[in-house]
């Protein structure tokens, strides 16, 4: 379904009058079955879109909690073939959620962009961000991924001022990602009323919903994100679950889950 299946999710959470819950995961940490177990619970716990990262050596946008992460995927040696596998698995049970693949440019230069648009498409992804694609060199990447119906989700900042803004909504599809805080992932936090005028700046020039990451870690920050964005994401906090509970790896579905729960109930009642 790619681009249609987020278009959907969107316009359903709009007409309920909500904000989407979106849950940041990375893929085969700390292992690939207890990832699994994570990553096909979170629906019932309340998120509507999952960013399923994958994971790269050199996280350069990652705070330490998802670079050990990443880290962690990797000494068990999850492989991007194994990325696509947990997303095929997750689509045998769930085909309604919309699944962005979430990472670096490396790995998908490695595999060239008609294969990695192909096997996302194969496999049921939906979209990916790729952090460090400049937009002005991602026309060969978007041109694979519009060809199997997939989005191709960009980043503004803070920082992003009206020219730039231009630049990064140009083939933007699905959602624009806005990072809240400058800085890397889980460090700062976000603060809605600072970050309300961007939003809507960002909404109006894309005419797209716009999630809001990098900052959200409580439930009490998801639903003031949420009262002013489309999307709130959270990752790190979801994450650190993970970490704090590898001496009892069998429970980690359920504390990340738990926690699922908290966040999305927390977004979903925000209006």
């Amino acid at each position: 379904m790619g681009v249609s299946r987020i278009d959907a999710r969107f316009a359903a959470l709009k007409a309920e009058g909500k904000a989407a819950f979106v849950a940041y995961i990375m893929g085969g940490d700390p292992d690939l079955d207890t990832s699994f177990e994570v990553l096909k619970g979170l629906p019932a716990a309340g998120a509507d879109l999952i960013e399923l990262g994958f994971p790269f050596s050199d996280p350069m946008a990652e705070g330490p909690t998802i670079q050990r992460a990443a880290e962690r995927s990797l000494k068990a040696g999850t492989k991007i073939k194994d990325i696509f596998e947990l997303v095929r698995r997750f689509r045998e049970i769930d085909q309604d959620t919309p699944i962005i693949l979430m990472g670096y440019m490396n790995p998908v230069e490695q595999r060239g962009y008609e294969t990695w648009a192909s096997q996302m498409a194969e496999a049921g992804a939906d979209g990916v961000i790729v952090v460090d694609c400049p937009p002005e060199e991602a026309d060969g990447l978007t041109d694979a991924l519009d060809g199997q119906d997939l989005a191709l989700i960009r980043l503004a900042t803070p920082t992003s001022d009206e020219k730039r803004l231009e630049t990064l909504v140009r083939r933007t599809r699905g959602f624009i990602y806005y990072v809240s805080v400058a800085g890397v992932t889980g460090v700062k936090e976000a603060d809605a009323d600072a970050i309300a005028g961007p939003v809507a700046r960002v909404r109006e020039k894309g005419g797209l919903p716009v999630a809001v990451g990098f900052g959200i870690r409580t439930p009490e920050r998801a639903g003031a994100v949420a009262r002013v964005a489309d999307a709130a994401v959270v990752g790190s906090a979801l994450v650190d679950e993970i970490k704090n509970s590898l001496p009892e790896k069998a429970m980690i579905p359920a504390k990340v889950l738990e926690k699922a729960e908290k966040l999305a109930h927390a977004v979903h009642s925000a209006r």
